[in-house]
C-alpha cells in the first residue's frame, strides 16, 4: 500500500453517513409496511377476524429466519420483527395483555418478548387475576408461567387451565437469571429475602451458602418483593435486572439461581370466543388434560393411540383430581395439530378411552 494512511476519523464518519442513509431507507420501508398493515386491519374489521394471529406471525418469522443470509444472526430476527409487527398492530389497536405484576417481573418480560412493546400492559397481583382479567374481557390475552426447568410445573396455572374456559394460543420460553437485589450494596445485615416461592426454591443452594440466617419470605411476585425491599434496608429481593432498575436497587449478587440453564415456560391464554385456535403451521403443539377410569392398564390404554398413529408426546404430568378417590388428571403435550389426520385419529381414539378429555389449546412452537 502506497501513499498516506487513510484518516480513521474520516473513514468512520463516512461509514456513519452510510448507516444513516440505510436507516432512512429502513424507516421508509417500515412506514410502507405499516400502511399495508393498516389495509389488512381494515379488511379484518370488515370480516370480523382477530387483530392478532399467532400462526401468521410465526410463519412470517420462520420465513425470515430461513431467508436470512447474515451477518445478522437468525436469533436476532425474531425479536426485531416482533417489535415491527407489534408497532403495526398498534396502529389498529394496542392489544391488552395481562400478566403477573407489578413492573419488572419475568412475566412482564415474557409478555413483551412475545407481543412486542406496543401493547397495553395489564399487571395483575396473582395468576388467578390474570385468568379473571382475560376471561372477563379486561385483557385480550394473558401470560402465565406453566413450567420451570428446575422446579417443574406451576400447579396453579395448570389448575386454572382445567377449570376456566381459556385456551392456550401460544407459548414462549425465558432464560431466567435471578439476582439478589437490595438498597445497600452488600449482603451485610440482610434480615429476610423476598421472592416468589418458585424463585426462592430455584436459589435455595445459594441462599443456604451465603445467607443461611436470613428468613426466606414468599412474595406475590419477584417484582413485588423488589418493591418491598426498596422501602426497607434490612430486606433483599430475588428478581431481574429490570426490577432492579425499576425500583432503584443494587444488584448485590448476579445470577444466583442454582441451575445455570434455568428456564421458565409461559403459556399465552385467550378466550376462544374472541381468539380461535391457531391454524396449523407445521410445527405445532397440542396440550390436553385427561383422566382415565380407575382400573388396571388404564394409563397404558391411554398412551396406545399416540403410539399407533406415530404422535410424539413431549410432556406428561399428573395432578390429583381432589375427589378423595386417589384419581388423577394427566396433562399431556403432543407434537402436531388436530387438523393433521394422524393427530385427529389419535385424539379421537384417546377420547374414547378417557373418563375426562379436554383440549387446553393448539398453538405454534418456536423452531430454533
Amino acid at each position: 500500500m502506497t501513499g498516506p494512511a487513510a484518516d480513521p476519523d474520516a473513514a468512520l464518519l463516512a461509514l456513519r453517513g452510510r448507516i444513516d442513509a440505510v436507516d432512512r431507507e429502513l424507516l421508509a420501508l417500515l412506514n410502507r409496511r405499516a400502511r399495508l398493515a393498516q389495509e389488512v386491519g381494515e379488511l379484518k374489521k370488515r370480516e370480523g377476524t382477530p387483530v392478532f394471529r399467532p400462526e401468521r406471525e410465526a410463519q412470517v418469522i420462520d420465513g425470515l429466519k430461513a431467508a436470512n443470509a447474515g451477518p445478522l444472526l437468525s436469533a436476532s430476527v425474531a425479536p426485531i420483527w416482533r417489535e415491527i409487527m407489534s408497532a403495526c398492530r398498534a396502529l389498529e389497536r394496542a392489544l391488552r395483555v395481562a400478566y403477573l405484576g407489578p413492573a419488572g417481573t419475568f412475566s412482564e418480560e415474557a409478555a413483551l418478548g412475545y407481543f412486542g412493546s406496543s401493547i397495553e400492559r395489564v399487571p395483575c397481583t396473582s395468576i388467578d387475576e390474570v385468568f379473571r382479567s382475560t376471561s372477563g374481557g379486561a385483557a385480550d390475552f394473558g401470560v402465565v408461567p406453566v413450567e420451570n426447568s428446575t422446579e417443574g410445573v406451576v400447579a396453579r396455572s395448570l389448575d386454572l387451565l382445567l377449570h376456566t374456559p381459556l385456551i392456550i394460543v401460544g407459548e414462549t420460553s425465558l432464560l431466567v437469571r435471578h439476582n439478589l437485589l437490595r438498597r445497600e450494596p452488600s449482603t451485610s445485615g440482610v434480615r429476610a429475602v423476598l421472592a416468589h416461592p418458585q424463585a426462592l426454591a430455584q436459589c435455595a443452594e445459594w441462599l443456604g451458602a451465603h445467607l443461611p440466617q436470613a428468613e426466606r419470605r414468599p412474595a406475590l411476585s419477584n417484582a413485588e418483593g423488589a418493591r418491598l425491599a426498596s422501602h426497607d434496608p434490612a430486606l433483599a429481593a430475588i428478581a431481574s435486572r429490570r426490577a432492579a432498575n425499576e425500583y432503584g436497587l443494587h444488584v448485590v449478587a448476579p445470577a444466583i439461581q442454582d441451575d445455570a440453564h434455568n428456564r421458565t415456560r409461559f403459556a399465552i391464554v385467550a378466550h376462544p370466543a374472541e381468539h380461535p385456535t391457531p391454524k396449523a403451521t407445521g410445527h405445532d403443539c397440542t396440550s390436553l388434560v385427561v383422566s382415565v377410569p380407575n382400573r388396571p392398564g388404564a394409563v397404558h390404554d391411554m398412551l396406545v393411540p399416540l403410539k399407533l398413529h406415530g404422535v410424539s408426546m413431549t410432556r406428561f404430568e399428573s395432578r390429583p383430581a381432589r375427589s378423595g378417590q386417589w384419581e388423577y388428571y394427566f396433562y399431556v403435550d403432543i407434537d402436531g395439530h388436530p387438523d393433521e389426520p394422524r393427530v385427529a385419529a389419535a385424539l379421537g381414539e384417546l377420547r374414547a378411552v378417557c373418563a375426562f378429555f379436554k383440549v387446553l389449546g393448539t398453538y405454534p412452537v418456536d423452531v430454533h
